[in-house]
């Protein structure tokens, strides 16, 4: 049908032949064949020129609106791989949410046709029930499934509120920690432990507790800022309240081990450029924060 639309635009089945890169009895052979198929000449021949007939017409003008929708259909998945365009469905921790912001904004802003749509969860979030292009996760990986990405290792710090150290005091060693009260972020009631390490000596690693646990970061950063107990922090999330003196540091001498931020997709190759530049635009954000 191609081929036959082709012919008809060109005037000629040797000049078609050569826009096709096909040789001239390729296409002959083929308008053979198509007559044959439906029944009915298509083509008037002559030594001079090529005309349709009646049928040939009307057939034509159904391959020419066939190519057109297979055109735009081509275009559109071209817009798709190339342009960020569409709804962007992301999911990520609370905690991500004005990181996010921040680094998507700029996307946003530069790419009117591009929409997205946020799903700030603690939670797992299922990517293919829920129909997620990206997720955004913190820590250790348990999806075996799915593609990560690592797009930086945040440090994490202990901190406490001012009113929290003038009441309890700070603890000096990471075995103090045991007798303090921790605020633990986590889904479940599971127990939690902290490691902590400095240069010189074996890494300590404490069994911490506390009368508050939860899933949501906002709520216990809320809860400790309040002076509930001491709060294992990222860093980037850490440093404004540092510096507005809303917390203090805990055991600065020791540090732990960074946890990665990870992009999750669904598969590896092929994404539309929505998911692409998102990922880039988040990895450029985390460098520079």
């Amino acid at each position: 049908m191609a081929v036959f639309a082709r012919v008809v635009e060109a005037g000629s089945m040797s000049a078609a032949a050569r826009e096709l890169g096909m040789t001239t009895s390729a296409v002959s052979q083929q308008m053979r064949q198509l007559e044959g198929e439906v029944g009915l000449a298509l083509l008037h021949r002559s030594t001079r020129k090529l005309s349709t007939t009646e049928a040939g017409q009307a057939y034509y003008e159904d391959c020419a609106t066939m190519l057109l929708a297979a055109h735009s259909a081509e275009q559109r998945l071209a817009d798709l791989r190339d342009e960020p365009r569409g709804e962007l469905r992301i999911a990520f921790p609370v905690a991500f949410s004005e990181h996010l912001a921040a680094a998507l904004a700029p996307l946003l802003r530069a790419h009117p046709h591009l929409s997205l749509r946020m799903f700030a969860e603690d939670r797992r979030v299922d990517l293919i029930a829920e129909r997620i292009d990206l997720a955004i996760r913190i820590g250790t990986l348990t999806d075996s499934n799915l593609v990560a990405r690592r797009l930086a290792e945040w440090r994490h710090v202990l901190v406490a509120s001012p009113g929290f150290a003038q009441a309890h005091g700070l603890p000096q060693a990471p075995e103090d920690l045991a007798r303090y009260p921790v605020l633990n972020l986590n889904v479940m009631n599971q127990t939690e432990f902290i490691e902590l390490a400095r240069a010189g000596e074996p890494a300590r690693r404490v069994r911490v507790t506390g009368a508050v646990a939860g899933n949501s970061f906002i709520a216990l950063r809320a809860m400790m800022l309040e002076g509930m107990g001491i709060m294992r922090m990222p860093g980037p999330d850490a440093e404004p309240l540092l510096q507005a003196g809303q917390a203090v540091l805990v055991l600065p001498q020791w540090s732990m081990s960074p946890m990665g931020v990870y992009a999750l997709t669904v598969q590896r190759d092929s994404q539309p450029a929505k998911v692409r530049l998102a990922i880039a635009a988040i990895r450029d954000y985390l460098v520079s924060v």
